[in-house]
């Protein structure tokens, strides 16, 4: 988990102090010290860390944006769909085998037939705006169906404890139950869920980029920059191997983050 921790923190820290110390603009060209002697992108020097793009934009500060714009967007999406996972598994798995819990499930279902991935892309590709808003909103209202399944699977564990039963008797509501009882002794699993789920997020935020559904240029983001290098790999790998790091770096570091909540959890 420190592990974890310490790669999310790098990258967060890269990704909020470069843009606010850079001298060089994300979406300006710089025609005069960003082109080398044949006309090619400069490579990593002192006057440009990481070089610059295809067309000459310095890649160190675009990079640090898109990291800032990948990190907001997937955690802002994971908190919409971990939100909406929650209640709905919470409230079908507290009522369960109830119409509720079926029809509730039945949609959740019919959303897991089709993988995740595939299913925000063709929302994305549907969509006529693809500002970070739009992302955001379609990734978290796609990403719940999982939460949902798992915490209908944990409520129905912790409904038949011997406490769950004796506030019923008491005649506690079903609103008191579910606040008091249910939610803090679930609260566990959806910490763990939710640092598999950034990872997830940006995976699908990148993927989406690089396919060109995404945020639309000239705005940077992981995908997109991955996506504008590959031409240019044999002469220009940083363009690549930069944003690259940069998603395996934070999805690894969340799952780092997930695998030690789970170790304690067992423990």
């Amino acid at each position: 988990m420190l592990i974890g921790g310490a790669l999310v923190a790098a990258l967060t820290l890269f990704a909020v102090i470069t843009p606010l110390i850079a001298s060089h603009d994300p979406l300006t060209s710089d025609f005069v010290h960003g082109i080398s002697e044949s006309g090619a992108p400069v490579g990593p020097s002192g006057n440009f860390l990481l070089g610059t793009d295809r067309i000459f934009r310095d890649q160190l500060v675009r990079l640090a944006v898109a990291a800032r714009i990948s990190l907001a967007i997937a955690m802002a999406a994971t908190a919409i769909a971990l939100s909406i996972g929650s209640a709905i598994g919470i409230v079908a798995g507290f009522f369960a085998g109830s119409v509720v819990d079926n029809v509730l499930m039945r949609i959740v279902d019919v959303g897991l037939a089709f993988p995740f991935l595939i299913l925000v892309m063709a929302i994305g590709a549907a969509l006529e705006r693809t500002d970070a808003m739009t992302i955001m909103a379609t990734l978290g209202l796609t990403g719940w169906l999982g939460t949902a399944r798992l915490m209908r699977a944990k409520t129905l564990q912790v409904r038949t404890e011997e406490f769950i039963v004796a506030a019923r008797a008491s005649g506690q509501s079903t609103t008191g139950i579910l606040a008091k009882h249910i939610v803090p002794n679930v609260s566990g699993a959806i910490v763990i869920n939710a640092t598999t789920s950034v990872a997830q997020m940006i995976l699908a935020e990148s993927s989406l980029s690089y396919l060109g559904v995404g945020i639309a240029p000239p705005t940077p983001t992981l995908g997109r920059m991955l996506f504008d290098g590959v031409d240019l790999w044999a002469t220009a790998p940083w363009l690549t191997v930069a944003p690259a790091v940069a998603i395996l770096m934070v999805v690894g570091g969340f799952n780092f983050i997930g695998e030690g909540f789970q170790a304690d959890a067992r423990g």
